[in-house]
């Protein structure tokens, strides 16, 4: 057997085309929709995510509003940034990227930012109304794993689904999403880590795997259910070589699988500029 490719590209260029569509109607409205970004200090990669954040929205026509803040702002810079954006029209939504720097609450900055306002959706409000069920904007990276395997026919509603890691921007928000009663969800899901001693017992009962701890490699062919999807939305690096945690030789066993490039990533970028749509539609009693 081998996998079908779940392609993130491919849908995620499908997504921007979209939102640009609609970011065309509300310009001739004269209403131009602003993503900012905020960003403390110098790190690469931080550097390079915003960097690509910007692209995006150059490419659908969004505005791009950035502060970029020395490694040695104050907590208290950093918050002032973050009022100012949330008092800023011209930005409906917006991230602070992390990590911060040392001695900078992140918790606290975080809970500063506008909610309506929350671009990546993990503000506590938010995730509060996704334990709800309420409309509100969704984790990036969750949104675009279930839009991925709804448009590969992956078929998830009424499926077990196991998700490997409970972080607060995949893991959790995930399980949360997909055993919500609603298109592309509806499932059973079983939430495990890289502590538990059974793991391979939990991942080969999945009809739907989605790995997201981080450690690479950690989902093995044998580990796989014949004709299972598996996603692998955690990622390492080894020197500059980006690292899956779902190893090549799954393919040969899955029925589904996101390639190591091309996967989940698109689609968090994708989903971001979806959040950032929504929310200037939002700001004007509108909707998507």
């Amino acid at each position: 057997m081998t996998a079908l490719v779940l392609d993130g590209e491919l849908l995620a260029a499908k997504v921007r085309a979209e939102v640009s569509e609609a970011v065309g109607r509300l310009a001739s409205d004269g209403v131009v929709p602003g993503l900012g970004t905020i960003l403390v200090g110098d790190d690469p990669a931080s550097a390079r995510y915003v960097a690509m954040k910007h692209a995006d929205c150059a490419e659908v026509g969004i505005a791009s509003i950035h502060e970029h803040l020395p490694a040695s702002a104050s907590e208290a810079d950093l918050l002032e940034v973050v009022r100012r954006f949330n008092a800023d029209p011209a930005v409906h939504a917006y991230l602070v990227q992390l990590p911060l720097p040392p001695g900078i609450d992140e918790e606290r900055v975080l809970f500063a930012v506008d909610p309506a306002k929350d671009v990546d959706g993990l503000h506590p409000v938010n995730l509060g109304r996704l334990v709800m069920g309420s409309p509100g904007a969704l984790p990036c990276t969750p949104a675009g794993i279930v839009e991925l395997l709804a448009a590969n026919s992956v078929p998830v509603e009424g499926s077990h689904v196991v998700v490997i890691g409970r972080g607060l921007t995949i893991g959790r928000p995930l399980a949360l999403l997909m055993a919500l009663k609603r298109p592309g969800c509806n499932a059973a899901v079983t939430v495990v880590h890289t502590g538990v001693a059974d793991l391979a017992d939990h991942v080969r009962r999945a009809d739907v795997v989605v790995a997201a701890a981080g450690r690479a490699g950690l989902v093995t062919a044998d580990m796989v259910k014949p004709g299972a999807a598996v996603v692998g939305a955690g990622t390492s690096w080894e020197g500059r070589k980006l690292l899956s945690d779902v190893e090549e030789s799954v393919a040969e066993v899955a029925g589904w699988i996101t390639p190591r490039i091309g996967g989940v990533g698109p689609m968090t970028r994708a989903m971001l500029l979806k959040n950032a749509l929504q929310a200037a539609q939002a700001s004007l009693g509108s909707t998507p």
